[in-house]
């Protein structure tokens, strides 16, 4: 091979660990891609990144497909745009690559697979609107409790409409300057 072996590897939150993906491959990258972030859309950094790196002859591994992308459209389009550029695209999990040649077999995993993929997210998303709903009509607080009472923002309010300075307020309030903007919108 002529190209760099480049990784893309993804995980979805900065507290998690991206070790496990393609430690086992037993190959020595030239460059490694790492987002921590969501996979539901394009706008990723390191991807864009990846992308932007990747030339003809140059082969980019990525553990699973789910790691690349979480919605059919964008992982179809992902492995055009890849594979149109000349580079090799590998899914290790899987066990598939994609070379830009023409495979019906491979395509229909892939669009499966991809299926699959998205079909989790939208599954994650469903269940998570249910716990937010069955946990509210149980009277718990949904997200951070409020920092200041309607009372004190109203006293906030009158205190910086007769000139008292923001960051000052904000201190004795024990909160940051943020929250106190946030809340006097």
């Amino acid at each position: 091979m002529s190209g760099q072996h480049v990784a893309y590897i993804r995980v979805s939150s900065v507290d998690q660990n991206t070790d496990r993906q393609l430690a086992d491959t037993g190959i020595a990258f030239h460059q490694t891609f790492t987002d921590k972030v969501s996979g539901r859309d394009r706008d990723r950094p390191a991807l864009q990144a990846c992308l932007n790196h990747i030339r003809k002859g140059d082969h980019l591994h990525v553990h699973s497909i789910d790691r690349l992308a979480r919605n059919m459209v964008d992982l179809l389009e992902l492995v055009k745009e890849v594979t149109e550029k000349g580079v090799t695209l590998q899914f290790h999990k899987e066990q598939m690559t994609f070379t830009g040649e023409e495979n019906p077999f491979q395509n229909l995993q892939l669009q499966m697979l991809g299926a699959c993929a998205e079909f989790e997210v939208a599954m994650i998303r469903e269940r998570q609107r249910e716990g937010i709903a069955a946990a509210r009509k149980k009277g718990k607080q949904i997200g951070a409790k409020r920092k200041l009472t309607p009372e004190q923002v109203e006293e906030i309010r009158v205190r910086v409409s007769a000139g008292e300075q923001k960051k000052a307020l904000a201190q004795e309030y024990g909160i940051s300057r943020q929250t106190l903007y946030t809340a006097l919108s």
